[in-house]
């Protein structure tokens, strides 16, 4: 029996065999008698039964190609044609037939397939470079049909209207529509309505927009003000880097062609996310950045002082402002702010994204789309890109789809293609998805703008990623004051000769007749006079704008200063507290939970009730309940989130028998709060960029991103760099966003026990993140509602716990939760008397709990032990009162599990030595106990890890007992 997947009925064929079975739905009588023998077989469900009969049967007649479509295997196909019994001349003819429409059917898919490899993509009209992996395939033309069979009538395999043409009109639109300025990869897509659906509007139009005259003169002013805009600060800030569009002014029209498509399907938000080039292009010609403002900012601020360590770079800023369509449609667009790290932005982009959606109930996800402009070294050459990608599809991440348009300049700075990626496409990691790709020549701003209007109607349509490769060149090199002929001489030379994209459209409009010269030119000198207008007015006012900040949404809340802002209550009344608790510690009625999950959690939470002693989870999970309850979102995503990688939280019951989940917090949202807890990917950056992203447009609510160990942060170093701890001084962009990364050692190696809080403390200033080390299910209570409930929105840090999740001693009484607020510091027990205290240990986190064992079974009642729970912004007046309460301190010691090189140890030093150099008594020594200096976090062993802990404790509080008395 013939292999299936070997077989005519297999592979790229399928598109073929379901197009002729469509058109056999609507008339038998339209296909070939051998066709509709298959085709009446068919079982009903719209597909063709593939009996053994059918599988080992001679090809009917049209049949398409082999394995592949093409070469050895295509023609082996065809041999069953061939071989067929002879009855007469009206036979023979008939086989000939079937042979012609055989080849020609293999035309078809290899142009399908493949056609992109033939397409006139570069503007600069190079040479491919030869492809030997593919150097056999059998892209037909005119060579391969005589004079007579290009006259001869055939199965048009839908790529007409008709259902039968000339072999030479059929050659002729698989040409225009697969080998022109257009090349699209799209067959590999699983998806053969999506492939369909493509087909018809790409082959039925030859990949071409019968432009009007009207909507020429708009293409060709939308490329003349992006070519003037250029232009004009290439000669008036001679050298100053812009990172200017020259060479891929396309990009303009086909981005305003994206709006247009989209508006009328719906479309009434776009986040757009993009890296430097353009960048400024795009603010003034999409976005409606006033030119003045952008000009302020080449001139800069009149007093420098006033922006001494903030601010960023003109071509990094973000901008917002509302476009109305030519057909009247408002749609609302925002630039986000973004950093030299290219593509680190993609995935705030989509938490921006999916963040508006949510809040504006936009389920079909067609009202709020993205837009991420690549370029295409980094699109190729940056992991975030696939971590981005993966997202699409996923529950928890998924924003409708994704237009992506790839700027390729074809050189990465100075490197060529063919030392920056291994694939023939700078976008062959989008094949990753079952998404089209469409390959278009820059120097065709029609079929540039063809294009665009396809990918948008795509994306409104079957809510899909859809990627342009849109293909150009950079005029003068990486940035302005670069030389690129360095390197790349001979491509130089080529562009310097190359006339600009508008000056060619403009001529081919001409010689076409549809715009005459002077109006072309007439076009341009407007551009270049409101240009020039707009620099006189920004001269004359001398007026530095800064970006705008706190509108909208943001307008409630606070950035700034906060070190001495008022405390919030955040205390919930123990009626409220017992309630909630009672509705977490109970499964549906009928729903399975599975007996451990049964016993450790929903009975212990029963029995917390009676006990009124809450372990961590439980401080938490009220937390959320709470917040819910009073109308604020909590989203939480990361790896194992659900269940958490200690099994601790269980947001999410699984019914044992059905697999039915059950989300005990989705009890407590009121208005239009939720609650949203999502298993993320084996992704940091991807999605710690995402939560970023969700944070910045749900000001008013709790945005968690979790790591599964708190070292697994350094993935997403970038995010944590320049957008947590630097938006707010570089953007004046505020976020709530916080991080829970458990910390701590518990001998599981180096890997396992470090969030690195050293990295975070190094990055503290300007009070521009918080960074905690709560210890207790009562603080972990009162710092996640302090996020939400206090006007201030700065990210929170919270090195989380591991063993402290179950240990005994690390619980809180409900009136903790119904009383009081978080603690920066938390003071030693009551019975030690201040008086007699000479050592002071200052500690952060799990630590604590093994000195205050060794104090207690020493009965050292000189050494006083405080938690220092907030670190950042450190709490310097409460340390102060403290140390000053200890008339006779001597020694102040801060305390660590980390190596001496990391942890606080670093970032205490400088702060404890102010401290303890005002005492009343004199100076007070200083000093460190902790893990010697070490390059790798922690010991692998757990021998050995006990053996360092302990000496920590002896060191701390056994040599303190001893100086004590």
């Amino acid at each position: 029996m013939a292999n299936f997947q070997d077989t005519y009925l297999s592979g790229a064929n399928i598109d073929f065999i379901e197009g002729l079975y469509a058109r056999y739905l609507q008339d038998p009588s339209s296909v070939d008698p051998s066709w509709r023998d298959l085709f009446e077989n068919s079982n009903g469900a719209g597909r063709p039964i593939f009996s053994k009969t059918l599988l080992e049967a001679p090809l009917p007649a049209a049949a398409p190609p082999g394995k592949n479509g093409h070469g050895k295997q295509a023609a082996a196909a065809a041999t069953p044609v061939a071989a067929a019994p002879a009855a007469g001349p009206s036979a023979a003819a008939l086989a000939q037939d079937m042979r012609l429409q055989s080849r020609v059917d293999q035309t078809i898919t290899a142009f399908r397939l493949r056609g992109h490899l033939r397409a006139t993509l570069d503007p600069l009209r190079r040479p491919r470079a030869p492809l030997e992996h593919v150097a056999d395939m059998p892209m037909v033309d005119e060579k391969h049909f005589s004079a007579q069979e290009m006259e001869q009538s055939v199965e048009s395999g839908n790529v007409f209207p008709d259902a039968r043409v000339k072999v030479s009109q059929l050659l002729q639109r698989l040409r225009s529509t697969y080998a022109g300025s257009i090349g699209v990869e799209f067959m590999h897509m699983l998806d053969s309505e999506r492939r369909r659906w493509l087909l018809k509007r790409m082959e039925h139009s030859e990949n071409r927009t019968p432009f009007t005259q009207d909507e020429q003169r708009h293409i060709l002013t939308k490329l003349s003000y992006a070519e003037g805009f250029e232009h004009f600060l290439h000669t008036k800030y001679v050298g100053v880097k812009r990172f200017s569009l020259d060479g891929g002014e396309s990009l303009i029209p086909m981005m305003d062609a994206i709006l247009e498509v989209g508006g009328g399907m719906g479309l009434r938000e776009v986040v757009i996310g993009m890296a430097h080039r353009g960048r400024l292009n795009v603010l003034t010609n999409i976005l409606h950045k006033s030119p003045d403002q952008i000009f302020s900012e080449f001139e800069g601020p009149a007093d420098p002082k006033a922006y001494m360590g903030r601010g960023d770079v003109k071509y990094h800023m973000g901008f917002s402002s509302d476009h109305t369509t030519r057909a009247g449609t408002n749609i609302h667009l925002s630039l986000a702010f973004n950093p030299s790290h290219l593509e680190a932005v993609d995935p705030v982009v989509e938490g921006r994204v999916r963040a508006k959606q949510d809040r504006g109930g936009d389920k079909e996800r067609t009202r709020v789309m993205p837009l991420l402009i690549h370029g295409d070294a980094a699109f190729m050459g940056q992991g975030v890109i696939s971590e981005t990608l993966n997202l699409s599809r996923l529950k928890g991440y998924e924003t409708g789809g994704t237009l992506h348009i790839v700027i390729n300049n074809q050189v990465g700075f100075t490197t060529d293609p063919h030392d920056s990626r291994s694939s023939i496409y700078a976008t062959a990691i989008a094949q990753m998805l079952d998404v089209p790709v469409f390959h278009v020549n820059g120097d065709d701003p029609e079929a540039c703008v063809h294009v665009a209007r396809l990918v948008a109607e795509y994306r409104q349509t079957f809510k899909s990623d859809a990627v342009i490769d849109l293909i150009c060149y950079r005029r003068y090199g990486h940035n302005e004051g670069d030389d690129p002929s360095f390197t790349q001489p001979a491509m130089y030379e080529l562009i310097r000769k190359q006339p600009t994209v508008r000056t060619l459209y403009a001529q081919s409009l001409a010689e076409t007749q549809r715009i005459p010269a002077e109006q072309s030119e007439d076009i341009k000198q407007r551009c270049l006079k409101d240009f020039d207008e707009a620099l006189n007015r920004i001269k004359q006012a001398r007026q530095f704008k800064e970006p705008s900040a706190l509108e909208g949404l943001w307008k409630p809340y606070k950035g700034g200063s906060y070190t001495h802002a008022a405390q919030v209550p955040t205390a919930v009344d123990k009626a409220q507290l017992r309630e909630a608790l009672r509705k977490l510690a109970v499964a549906p009625e009928g729903f399975n939970v599975h007996p451990v999950v049964e016993r450790t959690v929903l009975k212990k939470r029963q029995s917390m009730l009676e006990s009124e002693e809450l372990l961590w989870s439980e401080g938490e999970a009220l937390a959320y309940a709470t917040l819910l309850s009073q109308g604020h979102t909590v989203r939480l995503s990361g790896q194992d989130s659900e269940r958490g990688t200690f099994s601790h939280r269980h947001a999410v019951l699984h019914d044992v028998k059905t697999g039915a989940r059950f989300v005990p917090l989705s009890q407590f949202p009121t208005g239009r709060a939720s609650f949203q807890v999502y298993n993320s990917p084996l992704s940091e950056m991807g999605v710690m960029g995402f939560e970023y992203g969700y944070s910045l447009d749900v000001p008013d609510g709790l945005t968690l991103w979790e790591a599964q160990f708190g070292d697994f942060a350094n993935g997403a170093q970038i995010i944590i760099d320049q957008f947590i701890a630097a938006g707010e001084s570089k953007w004046r962009r505020l976020s709530g966003l916080t991080l829970l990364l458990p910390h701590g050692y518990e001998g599981q190696g180096p890997e396992h026990s470090s969030a690195r809080l050293e990295r975070f403390l190094s990055l503290c200033a300007e009070d521009n993140i918080q960074v905690c080390y709560p210890t207790t299910p009562a603080q972990i209570f009162h710092l996640l509602r302090r996020q939400v409930v206090r006007p201030y929105r700065k990210p929170l840090v919270i090195m989380s716990p591991k063993s402290l999740l179950r240990r005994p001693e690390a619980v809180s009484k409900l009136d903790e939760l119904a009383t009081g607020q978080f603690q920066e510091v938390i003071l030693d027990r009551k019975d030690i008397a201040p008086e007699g205290v000479t050592r002071l240990l200052l500690c952060s986190g799990k630590v604590y709990y093994d000195l205050i064992k060794a104090r207690d079974e020493q009965q050292a009642l000189n050494v006083a032990i405080v938690r220092l729970e907030q670190l950042y912004p450190f709490p310097f007046e409460a340390v102060s009162r403290l140390v000053a309460s200890l008339p006779k301190l001597t020694e102040l010691f801060w305390v660590q599990e980390e190596p001496r090189n990391a942890g606080g140890w670093y970032f205490m030093f400088p702060r404890l030595h102010d401290v303890a150099s005002s005492h009343a008594s004199g100076p007070v020594k200083v000093g460190y106990i902790g893990r010697a200096e070490a390059a790798s976090p922690a010991t692998g062993f757990t021998k050995t890890h006990d053996y360092e802990q302990n000496l920590i404790v002896e060191e701390a509080i056994l040599r303190g007992t001893k100086n004590g008395r």
